[in-house]
């Protein structure tokens, strides 16, 4: 089975709405020769959503993600923005389950599994992101910790939807601290993940899934990240912020023949 790459940058709490348009136009141009063969994706803040999709033309391997949302479709909940909203503004997808949702805003499983199945039936396409802390590495259980996230969620996706979905596996240790999981242990974990999704969906489904790596991605060690058979591009952060490299990061995936 054929996947293809998809490299996403997560601006995080990053860029006015002057800055956003400009790296969005920037990132925009120096992809192009890429966009054929890698699905290329930003997120940027909330306020900078309009002004990137109208910077970004329509085009199916440019994505327009939003950094989260909120499952309930309307009400009263102060500060947040629902799935509908942000396909309304344009976007093409959302991140959600990020380690920083988690550990910051203590976001549970299945608070997360809420949102995943709201904005999958949104229409959105969903990066679902897993990863587990230093500790718990450590101390041996990364995948009683990330095979949990994946069970939480995944067993509730209909068939239908399922091919919106992303599985993005950033460990917790290794995002913006400047250490990246080293090859083999990115794809030991992608691959787990792959095996666990084909006895929860089926082999097909498991075969089709993107699984993005996240994780201090750089342009350095991309192209040895994306070499592993099982890892689909990458879930870049800190990397994102400038387009020459990112678009490095990119051309690594394009770079690769599967």
């Amino acid at each position: 089975m054929s996947r293809k790459f998809h490299v996403y940058g997560n601006w995080k709490l990053h860029n006015n709405i002057a800055a956003s348009r400009a790296l969005a136009d920037a990132v925009v141009s120096a992809t192009a020769d890429s966009r054929d063969r890698v699905v290329t994706g930003m997120a940027p803040v909330f306020t900078s959503l309009a002004a990137v999709r109208e910077t970004v033309p329509a085009h199916p391997h440019l994505m327009v993600l939003g950094q989260n949302g909120y499952p309930a479709p309307k009400g009263a909940f102060t500060g947040e923005i629902s799935f509908a909203l942000l396909k309304d503004l344009g976007c093409d997808g959302v991140i959600l389950g990020h380690s920083e949702r988690r550990q910051i805003f203590h976001e549970t499983d299945a608070f997360i599994n809420e949102k995943v199945q709201a904005a999958l039936a949104t229409n959105l396409q969903v990066v679902f992101c897993v990863g587990e802390t230093l500790e718990e590495r450590e101390s041996g259980r990364t995948w009683e910790v990330v095979g949990g996230q994946i069970d939480a969620v995944l067993p509730h996706v209909a068939a239908d939807l399922r091919a919106r979905l992303i599985v993005a596996y950033e460990p917790v240790w290794a995002i913006g601290t400047g250490r990246t999981a080293t090859p083999a242990q990115a794809q030991e974990v992608h691959k787990q993940i792959r095996d666990r999704i084909a006895q929860l969906w089926d082999a097909t489904a498991a075969a089709e899934c993107i699984i993005q790596y996240g994780g201090s991605v750089k342009a350095d060690n991309a192209a040895e990240l994306f070499a592993c058979p099982d890892i689909d591009g990458g879930l870049v952060g800190g990397a994102a912020l400038d387009a020459a490299g990112f678009a490095k990061i990119i051309a690594a995936a394009a770079a690769i023949q599967r």
